[in-house]
This record gives structure tokens, C-alpha cells and sequence, in this order.
């Protein structure tokens, strides 16, 4: 295949196969092993969700990468690219942020500042909000592109969207290191009482693995978070502005940082971490269970029902 190096292109550089195949690799394996391990535990079925919508993004996105290095003066390629490659992590993200509520309840929920139902709550409508404002100007600025017209609007839309999802993970941020602040703080004040003492949350805050998933999770927020600032300083002067046209940063600021992102959360994932706390205590049924039973010992003690001890474990 012949390359014109004079003759601008979409890119203004060539296009690097070998790295664009390994990311290509890398993702197509970090699919494969979200969707095994949900198919192994059947848990997590949301965070396997946020997870195989992100990574398959990161596929297409790669695929038309790699169309481009055949011929990165074809729009298809490039479209495809910079419209899945700036979405994808919206998902990943998504993922991230249902974790926070489960690591609450394993240390105890009175350690935190809001309930813990409440970061899901608050931070997953913003994810929704940042989605899809980047989906509506990848959109918008796709078609523009398409029909030779002025890419400005949607590619401003989409900076908002991008805009929107660093602030969240920000402030996810610092919700996160809140939390670990005020838990060590009741921690060197009241010593163990400080935590949830029940025999299923000790056993799984003095397992390696949840630590090691606490420390996943931390690199993976940092690469997403760190992702979406270059991704806005990217498109800040519009898609021809001098940080589109440098190949090596695009490697290691969006192919590196998603890629460890998935790859941690791959290995010490939750649905294997902790599984004690994906059906029980943070599980996403949880509440509403435990509601009912408290509605059906209610009830029964009303009508001078005793309700034995048995009753109530198997509530």
C-alpha cells in the first residue's frame, strides 16, 4: 500500500499498526474475560453491563484505527474512531462508580457522609448526562464532517459532555478519599468498633483480593479520570488543533490509561473480589429485601406473632 507523506490526511501522521493491533488485542481479551467471569458468578450483572458497553467501544474504535492505516485519508476509519474511542470510557466509568456503595458496606456505612445507595444515585445521571451529550455531538459532528460542513457545534457538544465527565470523576474523587479519610479517622478513634463487625465484612476486608480491588479500582479511576482531561485538551482546538496530530500522546493518554483501566478491573474484579457483597449487603436487591423483611416481621409482631430467630436469618 503506497503512503503519501506530503498529502494531509485525517491524522497529519502514520498511523502505527503494530500499537493500534495490540490495543485491538488487548480489548478484544478484556471483553472476553467481563462477559466470562459474569458467566462463571452471575453477578454484577450492572458493573458487567458498564463494562462490556465500555470495552466494546474500545474495540470498534480501534477497528476503525486500524481501517485508517490502510487508507487514513477514508473518513469512515476516522469517524468511527474519534466517535467510540471519547464514549467508551463514559461506560467504564459507569462501572467504577457502582463499586463506591459496595466498598461503603463492607467497612460500614455509618463511616461515610451520605447513605451509600446515594453515590450510585448522584453519579450515575451524570454519567447518562455526559453520555449523551458526547454521543449527540460525535453525532452531530460525524454528519457535519460527512457533508463538508462546519464540525464546531458538535465537536463543542462533545467537549461539554467530556467536560461534564471530568468534573463527576473529580468529585467522585474526592467523595472517595472522604470516605477513606472519615473511616480512618473513627478507625484511630474507636479501633475496630469503628467497622462493620459482622463476620462476612471482616473476612473480606483482611482478604488480598479486596485489597488488591481496592487498588484496582484506584488505578482505573486515575486512567479514566486522567484519559478525559487530554481527551478535552485534545479537542479543545477543534479536530485540527495540534494535539490531534501527536500520535505518541494519543498512545499513552487514551490507549494506555483505558487499557490499564480494564485490565486491573479484569483481574481483581469485583464479582470475584467480593462476592460476599454483590448479592448481600450492596447488592443491588439489598435494600428492598431487607425492607420487606422488616415489613413482614413488622406485621407479624403486630398481630402478637412471635417471629423466631430462625424466621428472621431465613428473612
Amino acid at each position: 500500500m503506497a503512503f503519501c507523506a506530503n498529502v494531509d490526511s485525517y491524522y497529519n501522521y502514520r498511523i502505527s499498526l503494530p500499537a493500534n493491533a495490540v490495543f485491538l488485542a488487548i480489548f478484544s481479551l478484556s471483553f472476553l474475560a467481563f462477559a466470562a467471569v459474569y458467566g462463571a458468578t452471575r453477578k454484577g450483572l450492572g458493573f458487567t453491563v458498564a463494562m462490556l458497553l465500555g470495552v466494546a467501544c474500545e474495540i470498534i474504535g480501534y477497528v476503525g484505527r486500524v481501517m485508517s492505516w490502510e487508507n487514513q485519508w477514508q473518513e469512515n476509519g476516522f469517524l468511527i474512531q474519534i466517535v467510540c474511542l471519547t464514549i467508551g470510557p463514559a461506560f467504564l466509568a459507569a462501572g467504577v462508580y457502582l463499586c463506591l456503595r459496595r466498598i461503603v458496606y463492607a467497612f460500614g456505612p455509618e463511616n461515610s457522609r451520605i447513605p451509600p445507595e446515594y453515590y450510585t444515585r448522584i453519579f450515575i445521571p451524570c454519567d447518562v448526562i455526559s453520555l449523551v451529550l458526547q454521543a449527540t455531538g460525535g453525532g452531530m459532528a460525524s454528519v457535519a464532517s460527512h457533508n463538508n460542513d462546519p464540525v464546531e457545534t458538535g465537536d463543542n457538544i462533545m467537549i461539554a459532555g467530556l467536560s461534564f465527565q471530568v468534573l463527576t470523576l473529580l468529585v467522585f474523587i474526592i467523595c472517595c478519599i472522604d470516605f477513606a479519610v472519615r473511616a480512618g479517622t473513627r478507625h484511630r478513634r474507636l479501633g475496630a468498633a469503628a467497622f462493620d463487625q459482622d463476620a462476612a465484612a471482616l473476612k473480606l476486608r483482611g482478604s488480598w483480593l479486596f485489597r488488591g480491588f481496592l487498588v484496582a479500582l484506584g488505578l482505573a479511576t486515575i486512567g479514566i479520570f486522567w484519559r478525559s482531561v487530554y481527551r478535552v485538551a485534545e479537542l479543545s482546538r477543534g479536530w485540527s488543533g495540534p494535539l490531534m496530530y501527536r500520535q505518541d500522546l494519543f498512545i499513552g493518554f487514551e490507549g494506555v490509561m483505558i487499557a490499564v483501566a480494564c485490565l486491573v478491573l479484569n483481574v481483581f474484579h469485583p464479582s470475584l473480589c467480593f462476592k460476599e457483597l454483590m448479592d448481600g449487603a450492596g447488592g443491588i436487591g439489598s435494600k428492598k429485601k431487607a425492607r420487606k423483611a422488616a415489613e413482614v416481621v413488622e406485621a407479624r409482631e403486630g398481630k402478637s406473632e412471635p417471629v423466631s430467630d430462625v424466621e428472621r436469618q431465613s428473612l
